[in-house]
């Protein structure tokens, strides 16, 4: 019998309320919100963010992202926006992960590996213990002006299921996603979540039409 594999779908980049309605409505089960990055689409105010944050129903999970690498900042932010989950862009310099889990009780923290080779399994492992997910992304921490994600450009997928593999968390899968390709990602990486931002928009808005044929080739993806 064939193994059905139905991941969560995180749809990023939003940014409006009714940006937020529809990636709800079409079936994500996850929304992100991304705050001043370095580079990459999506960026809106964090007056949006608390604005879309407050109006989404609880089941449905909301995404902080953030490139800070300060905890005290990182806690500050979030008590602002007041999201149910932060995602960690890039890595913690100043505190550590359990600071903000003890500042945030109740919040998910979710740190973003951007893979970019064989390292990135040592990675994964050693932060695995400090967080509630890791979602593997296409970036580049160390270009002079940081890709935190955002890029549309998939990675290694035979790595990002190594550590699936390999870890204990959920997985979320990003990078380069889009309709015609979710069941490949699916079917080779077998995550706990699937995260897109430009494989479901056209002129940088969110599609519809897009969104509709996402959850058909993944339920197809299932027979």
């Amino acid at each position: 019998m064939k193994k059905v594999f139905d991941p969560r779908i995180k749809i990023c980049c939003i940014s409006s309320l009714e940006e937020a309605e529809m990636a709800i409505k079409m079936g994500a089960s996850a929304i992100g919100l991304v705050s001043e990055m370095p580079s990459g689409p999506g960026v809106i105010s964090m007056e949006t963010i608390k604005l879309i944050a407050a109006s989404v129903p609880p089941p449905i999970a909301t995404f902080l992202l953030t490139s800070k690498q300060d905890v005290n900042e990182i806690i500050k932010q979030n008590k602002y926006c007041r999201t149910n989950t932060i995602q960690l862009c890039d890595s913690l310099k100043i505190g550590i992960h359990k600071d903000l889990k003890n500042a945030l009780p109740g919040i998910a923290i979710v740190q973003v590996i951007h893979v970019t080779g064989e390292e990135s399994i040592t990675e994964a492992l050693a932060i695995q213990n400090d967080v509630d997910a890791i979602l593997l992304d296409s970036g580049n921490q160390s270009k002079q002006i940081k890709e935190l994600g955002g890029t549309g450009k998939t990675h290694n997928w035979e790595i990002s299921n190594t550590i699936r593999e390999k870890l204990d968390i959920p997985i979320f899968l990003a990078g380069g996603i889009k309709p015609n390709n979710i069941s490949d990602a699916i079917n080779q990486v077998h995550p706990f979540g699937i995260d897109l931002c430009s494989g479901v928009r056209t002129d940088d808005k969110l599609d519809e039409i897009k969104l509709d044929k996402l959850f058909e080739n993944i339920q197809r993806s299932n027979r």
